[in-house]
């Protein structure tokens, strides 16, 4: 069910690892980065492909440079955004017959959103973006969210309320000035990694199982 594939991110960069999780039946495939603090294996990231399998969503998740090759601090924007090109062309190759989607988790998902604004990801028809990081932690502010008005695509964003990351004050005129190109999806008592507080969160849906069950409504609505 699941295949590790290699692919070149950048000439300077070298190759990076990929995980191809493609369930039976599917024909959407998403293309997910992780965040600046995990890797493609991480838990929230297996939990995520997991539970969109189950909605027979397919997911190619890869590493960034500064992971692959276990160096500190995250890539430059130019090398990230790069990787991102090179992941959602080894996608389209990998499964030329599926809808292509594109995304990730907090700095995956800002790299990905930053290059689709800069120059349109080839085959990509809309964007998932799962803790989008808004400001720093505890530094309210909405400039990273600038680029986000010159993308044409769906976008989808599920936020934690409890997101140290994404002031929801402020994310939530961001997303209504977007305007139908964006959706806004939020996970009750959820933080950046989708913790929740189980005595005060009201739905017993597990939180990866609600993301993708949104998700996949969220494409039948705004991808047909």
């Amino acid at each position: 069910m699941e295949k590790e594939i290699k692919f070149l991110a950048t000439p300077e960069k070298g190759e990076v690892s990929a995980l191809l999780m493609r369930p039976d039946g599917a024909k959407l495939l998403l293309v997910l980065g992780h965040g600046a603090g995990a890797d493609m294996r991480s838990a929230s990231m297996q939990k995520i492909a997991e539970a969109l399998a189950r909605q027979q969503i397919a997911t190619l998740r890869y590493n960034f440079p500064f992971k692959e090759n276990g160096r500190g601090g995250v890539d430059s924007p130019k090398v990230a955004t790069a990787t991102v090109r090179a992941a959602v062309a080894e996608a389209r190759r990998l499964e030329p017959k599926m809808t292509l989607l594109a995304g990730g988790h907090s700095f995956g998902g800002r790299m990905t959103t930053t290059a689709q604004s800069e120059l349109p990801l080839g085959g990509v028809k809309g964007l998932v973006l799962f803790s989008f990081p808004l400001h720093a932690p505890n530094q309210p502010g909405d400039s990273r969210a600038e680029h986000l008005g010159a993308i044409e695509i769906p976008m989808l964003f599920l936020t934690g309320t409890r997101d140290a990351l994404n002031d929801l004050t402020l994310f939530r005129p961001v997303i209504k000035k977007l305007g139908n190109t964006a959706t806004l999806h939020t996970i009750e008592t959820g933080d950046h990694s989708y913790k929740t507080l189980k005595k005060t969160r009201s739905s017993p849906e597990d939180v990866f199982d609600e993301m993708a069950r949104v998700t996949a409504d969220w494409i039948r609505e705004s991808l047909s």
